[in-house]
């Protein structure tokens, strides 16, 4: 082990925006014509002034500085699992937001938008080769709005066959992303979960048993967040097309496989992806996000409109579509996170896209070598000696028990060596005390075995002084949260206004 660097964020007594000014400054003076405020409609009028501070231009600029500072300014190693964190190159937002796009309105004309509709139509042809699929849309804002498109198409198929009524229930799995039950049952399906078994998924004669002449659809992700593939997934589509339901693909985890499988070849009939993971457009704040919605030509009249199409060296939207599902999203799409996406994919190539899938699964059994090694950390389905993929859910249940010390305690205790808070697990939790690390292909072996290295620090402290990592963190801006009443209406505050109104009340607005 390497000497850990020394790490402190940066900290300002720097109190809210609304707090800081004082009457009658401001910034840029706009001088203009006073009868522009008869162009508002009364109903829209403001009947009082809006509770906003007022700043000089650099107050307004030194106090987000150093706010970022405090927040953005520990951004270190981020091995962030289930979520794929990949650098956002400043070239491609150089590109998203040329004028060209920046300053362009999705109503407009098609004949005024060829650019955007171009690359868009491309990019629909470049994730078709990597899936086999034969349409892609961009309309959905994310992976779980990408999930209640493919419950919305379904419907509208099964409409289109008079077997609505009948096929009411979708089959997943424990381990699938929530969003694909949780969109199941928004769409009115009926959800049926298969659990995992000792080779860490559901068996083929499971599934037999949920499957019937009232199944809809299979909705499944493959690898899974514990990096375990199913190598039987080939015959659980054929089951349930035999029994006469859809299959939908979740390729949130499709960084160690991209390049490797076409999931049209294993016999779905749709999948998505996440543009703000796998393919390098920026996920920070949780957003925007892009789920890229593909399917087969069967399904692809049901997909929500406009669709972009090219008509000879023309691109135009088609909003004729008959057996539309309707509207998932507004337009088609967040075109500059598409534009990213598309710049990333024309960099990689398709040799560099099967090259950092190797790395990426390489990056991971590395790691998971070296978090053999810490004691106190368990793997999960420890007795399948097979490697994962591009990620492995570990344990501290073996920490927690010998110490106290949970893995809430060992994440931000990490976050004190500069290390990004780790991803624990969806819920439920399937594996008691989970840690999720993903590494991909961007992290360096120096990178990765720092993130270790800390995490070991760590662990060691638990047993030798359990409190200093209960108490964490201590390096940071902010000391530790009281999240006792997070979840309590009457003690947030998300505006000035409700502010005021809880301290009027005797509240402390967190």
């Amino acid at each position: 082990m390497t000497p850990l660097p020394r790490y402190h964020a940066a900290r300002w007594d720097e109190p809210i925006v609304t707090e800081l000014g004082q009457p009658g400054r401001r910034g840029a003076f706009f001088d203009g014509d006073p009868s522009a405020d008869a162009l508002i409609p009364a109903a829209l009028a403001r009947r009082s002034e809006p509770v906003l501070p007022a700043l000089s231009e650099p107050e307004v600029f030194r106090h987000y500085l150093h706010l970022a500072q405090m927040t953005l300014g520990m951004q270190g190693v981020s091995l962030f699992g289930t979520c794929t964190m990949k650098y956002n190159a400043p070239v491609s937002e150089a590109i998203a937001w040329r004028p060209e796009m920046a300053e362009t309105h999705p109503l407009q004309d098609a004949s005024t938008l060829q650019g955007t509709l171009e690359f868009l139509h491309r990019f629909d042809l470049m994730l078709r080769e990597l899936s086999g699929m034969d349409q892609f849309i961009f309309q959905p804002g994310g992976g779980a709005d990408a999930a209640y498109t493919n419950c919305a198409v379904t419907r509208a198929w099964l409409a289109a066959r008079g077997e609505l009524g009948t096929r009411d229930e979708i089959i997943t799995s424990i381990q699938a992303h929530p969003c694909n039950p949780a969109t199941a049952a928004t769409a009115g399906f009926k959800v049926i979960t298969l659990t995992l078994e000792e080779n860490g998924y559901p068996s083929i004669e499971q599934l037999k048993t949920a499957v019937s002449h009232r199944t809809a659809a299979l909705m499944i992700g493959n690898p899974d967040d514990m990096g375990i593939y199913n190598p039987d997934i080939k015959e659980w589509v054929r089951i349930v097309h035999e029994a006469g339901g859809l299959c939908f693909y979740d390729h949130a985890n499709f960084n160690g496989v991209m390049g490797k499988l076409r999931a049209r070849e294993l016999g779905f009939d749709a999948c998505m992806y996440m543009l703000h993971k796998t393919f390098g457009a920026p996920k920070g704040g949780n957003g925007p996000s892009v789920g890229a919605y593909g399917c087969s030509a069967e399904l692809a009249p049901f997909l929500p409109a406009p669709l972009v199409v090219r008509d000879g060296d023309e691109y135009n939207l088609d909003y004729d579509r008959p057996q539309s599902c309707g509207k998932i999203r507004e337009y088609f799409g967040n075109a500059q996170q598409v534009m990213k996406a598309y710049a990333w994919v024309s960099a990689m190539g398709a040799d560099g896209i099967h090259e950092a899938s190797d790395l990426s699964v390489l990056a991971n059994n590395y790691m998971d070598a070296r978090l053999a090694e810490i004691p106190s950390l368990a793997r999960s389905h420890a007795d399948i000696a097979t490697h994962r993929m591009e990620m492995t859910r570990w344990s501290m249940e073996p920490l927690k028990r010998q110490t106290g010390v949970s893995v809430f305690d060992v994440q931000r205790r990490m976050t004190d060596f500069g290390i990004d808070a780790f991803w624990l697990s969806h819920e439920p939790w399937v594996v008691p005390e989970p840690f999720t690390p993903e590494a991909g292909e961007m992290w360096s072996k120096e990178e990765i075995d720092r993130w270790i290295d800390v995490l070991a620090t760590v662990v060691d402290e638990a047993y030798n002084d359990p409190e200093k990592v209960r108490s964490a963190p201590h390096n940071q801006a902010i000391h530790q949260l009281n999240g006792s009443a997070l979840n309590d209406p009457d003690r947030f505050a998300t505006t000035m206004r409700r502010l005021k109104a809880a301290a009027a009340a005797g509240l402390d607005g967190i």
